[in-house]
C-alpha cells in the first residue's frame, strides 16, 4: 500500500539548497559556495585555499543522510562537504569546486563512501584536481557487515562508520600531519570499523509516495541508507535480540569483517536512521555495551549514541564497532567545532558503571516508630478502617475513572489511582496507626513510591502538607478540628504548587467544598462524624459539578467544552469517592463502638 508522504517542505526540488541555507544561518562557523543550485558545497567559514596551511578533509555524497555530511564541517573534522541531491552522488563540478575552495599547499584528503556513483564522481574530480596541481589522496570507506562476501566489484557499502573516519582524519589534519600521514590514519581507521543496520520502515523521498514494503510486524536486517533492500526480513524482535544479532554479525570470525578479537578495545556507535526516538537508541546502547563486554570479551572505550548518518525518515538504527588504540582514541577525543559531533563523550569509559547510592534520608524516625503497633488504640482502629475503605473505593472505581479520563485526558487516571490504592493496602500493615501524623506521612511515601504522573505528586504534596500541619500539634490524639485544619493545609499546598483553585475542574473542586462544609459543621457544634459525612456529600456534589466547568488545568484544558460536559473530572470523582468512603467507614466504626 502506498500513500503520499508528509513533509514540511516547499518545492521537493529545493530541499537540499534550503537545508544548506538553514544550516549556515544556524552555525556561524559554516558557509556555502555561491553556486546554487548546481553546486552545493558547505565549507568552513574561516578557511580559504590561499591561506590554509593544513590538510583539507573533504567528504560528501547524496543528501538525505543529515546531519551527514555537512553537519560535520568544522575545525577538527571536515573542511568541506559536497552535497548531492537526495540519495544522488554530487556531480564532478561540485566536488572540484569544493577542492578548489579549501585546498592549500598541504593538499586534501577525499573520504568517500563506497557507492559506485560516489567513487566515480569523486575519483574523476580527484584526477582533474591533480591535473590542476592539487595534492589529492582518497580513502574509500566500506564498513557494511550485512551482506556476505564476496560482493563482486561493488564491495561493502559505506555506512555510519564513515563518521568515525571523518573524526580521525580531521583530528590528524588539525594536528598538522602531512597528507600522506593523514590519509594513512584515515585508511587504517576505515579498515577497523564495521556497521550493520536494522530498519522498521523504509524512508520517504521528498515529493514521493511512502511504501511500507516491510508490512506490519516486520523489520529488515542490513537495510542500506538509501532504502535499498537488506540481507533479510524478519519479525520484529525485542531490542535485546536485535542487538545481539547485529553484534554477532559484525564480529563474526567466519566473515572476518573487522579485525576485532577478544581482549581488544573498541568504540561503539549507535546511530539512529532518522525516525528513531533517542529513548530507543539509548536502550540499544545500554544493551550493547554489556554484551560487548561479557559475551565478546571487548573493552568498550567510547560510546556514541545519536543520529549521525540517517536515511531521511527511516525508523531503525545501525551499530558500528571500531577497533580502538590510543591513537584512534586521541583523535576521537580531540576538540572539534563540527556542530553535530557529540560532546561529553570523550574520556575513559569505566568497565562497569555502578549506580550512585541513594542519599540517606535526614529523617530521624526510628524503624520501631514506623511499624504497626502491637495493639491499636481507638484512633488507630478508626484510621485503619478509614484508610482501607478509601483505598477500596478507588480500586472499585478504576474502570470508571479510566473511561472518564479516556474522554478528557490520557485514559490512565483509574490505573494510576489503582496503583496508589493497592500500595496503600499492602503497606498499611506497617503504618504506625496510633500516630496519625506519621501514618499520613507514610501514606504519602507509599504513593510516592508507586504512583506516577501528576496525580502521584499531587497526592504526595497533599499528604506532606497534612503531615506538617498535624505534626505541629503535640497532642497524642488528633481532634476533628485538627483534621479539618490538615485538610485545609493540603488544599492550600496543592493550589500553591499545582496552580489550580476552585472552578478549574480538578480534584480541588471536590476537596474545597468538603473542607468548607467540614469546618462549617464543626464550628456549628455538629458531631464530628456527622460533619465528616455531610462534608463528603459536599465533595460528591462538587465533583459532579465539574461537568459544567471549563478545564483550566491539566490535559483537559485541550479538550472541547462539549466533550467535557459529558463526564465529570476523573480526579475530582476519585477524590470525592475516597473521601466519601472514609467518612462512611468512620461513621460505621463510631456507631459500632458506641
Amino acid at each position: 500500500m502506498a500513500f503520499q508522504g508528509k513533509k514540511l517542505i516547499n518545492d521537493p526540488n529545493d530541499v537540499v539548497t534550503e537545508f544548506i541555507e538553514g544550516l549556515v544561518e544556524t552555525y556561524p562557523g559554516l558557509q556555502y559556495l555561491d553556486g546554487f543550485p548546481e553546486v552545493k558545497v558547505v565549507l568552513r567559514a574561516d578557511v580559504s585555499s590561499a591561506a590554509y596551511d593544513k590538510v583539507a578533509i573533504i567528504s560528501g555524497g547524496g543528501s538525505g543522510h543529515e546531519p551527514a555530511h555537512a553537519g560535520y564541517v568544522g575545525e577538527g573534522m571536515l573542511t568541506a562537504a559536497i552535497c548531492g541531491d537526495v540519495f544522488a552522488s554530487p556531480p564532478v563540478d561540485s566536488i572540484l569546486a569544493g577542492i578548489r575552495a579549501v585546498t592549500g599547499s598541504m593538499g586534501c584528503l577525499l573520504i568517500v563512501k563506497n557507492y559506485t556513483g560516489d567513487r566515480l564522481n569523486f575519483g574523476l574530480a580527484a584526477e582533474q584536481a591533480k591535473s590542476e596541481g592539487y595534492k589529492v589522496e582518497t580513502v574509500i570507506v566500506g564498513d557494511d557487515c550485512a551482506l556476505p562476501p564476496p560482493r563482486g566489484i561493488a564491495g561493502r557499502r559505506g555506512l555510519a562508520g564513515t563518521i568515525l573516519v571523518h573524526k580521525v582524519a580531521g583530528a590528524a589534519a588539525a594536528a598538522g600531519l602531512s597528507l600522506a600521514d593523514v590519509a594513512a590514519e584515515a585508511k587504517c581507521a576505515s579498515e577497523m570499523v564495521g556497521t550493520m543496520g536494522v530498519a522498521l520502515s523504509v524512508c520517504t523521498l521528498p515529493g514521493q509516495v511512502t511504501s511500507d514494503r516491510l508490512g506490519p510486524g516486520k523489520m529488515e536486517l542490513g537495510l542500506g541508507i538509501h532504502g535499498e533492500p537488506g540481507a533479510a526480513m524478519a519479525d520484529i524482535q525485542p531490542v535485546d535480540v536485535v542487538v545481539s544479532h547485529v553484534l554477532n554479525q559484525i564480529l563474526s570470525p567466519e566473515t572476518n569483517y573487522v579485525p576485532i578479537t577478544r581482549g581488544n578495545r573498541v568504540v561503539l556507535m549507535i546511530n539512529g536512521l532518522g525516525a528513531t526516538p533517542i529513548m530507543e537508541l539509548m536502550i540499544a546502547s545500554g544493551k550493547a555495551v554489556p554484551k560487548l563486554q561479557l559475551e565478546h570479551g571487548l573493552a568498550v572505550d567510547r560510546v556514541y549514541t545519536g543520529s549521525f548518518m540517517t536515511s531521511l525518515d527511516m525508523a531503525g538504527f545501525s551499530i558500528s564497532i571500531m577497533k580502538a588504540d590510543e591513537t584512534i582514541l586521541q583523535r576521537l577525543d580531540a576538540a572539534t567545532k563540527a556542530p553535530y559531533w557529540p560532546v561529553g563523550v570523550d574520556g575513559n569509559h569505566p568497565p562497569a558503571k555502578i549506580p550512585v547510592p541513594m542519599p540517606p534520608s535526614r529523617s530521624t524516625k526510628s524503624d520501631e516508630s514506623l511499624s504497626l503497633p502491637p495493639q491499636l488504640n481507638q484512633q488507630g482502629h478508626i484510621l485503619e478502617v478509614a484508610i482501607e475503605a478509601a483505598a477500596n473505593a478507588i480500586i472499585n472505581l478504576r474502570d470508571s475513572l479510566n473511561e472518564w479520563d479516556s474522554k478528557v485526558g490520557d485514559g490512565d487516571c483509574g490505573s494510576t489511582m489503582y496503583r496508589g490504592a493497592t500500595a496503600i493496602l499492602e503497606d498499611i500493615r506497617n503504618y504506625p496507626l496510633n500516630d496519625a501524623a506519621e501514618t499520613v506521612n507514610e501514606i504519602g511515601s507509599s504513593i510516592r513510591r508507586i504512583m506516577g504522573g501528576t496525580s502521584g505528586i499531587i497526592y504526595n504534596i497533599f499528604c506532606k502538607a497534612a503531615y506538617a500541619q498535624l505534626k505541629a500539634s503535640s497532642q497524642p490524639v488528633v481532634t476533628a478540628k485538627q483534621w479539618a485544619e490538615a485538610l485545609e493545609a493540603s488544599i492550600t499546598a496543592i493550589s500553591k504548587y499545582g496552580g489550580a483553585s476552585a472552578g478549574y475542574r480538578t480534584l480541588l473542586d471536590a476537596l474545597i467544598p468538603a473542607s468548607a462544609m467540614l469546618q462549617e459543621r464543626l464550628n456549628a457544634g455538629d458531631d464530628p462524624c456527622v460533619a465528616f459525612v455531610l462534608s463528603s456529600e459536599a465533595a460528591l456534589a462538587g465533583a459532579e459539578s465539574t461537568k459544567h466547568m471549563q478545564a483550566q488545568a491539566g490535559r483537559s484544558t485541550y479538550v472541547s467544552g462539549e466533550i467535557l460536559a459529558s463526564v465529570p473530572d476523573p480526579g475530582a470523582m476519585a477524590a470525592a469517592s475516597w473521601y466519601r468512603a472514609a467518612a462512611l467507614a468512620v461513621e460505621d466504626k463510631s456507631r459500632a463502638s458506641s
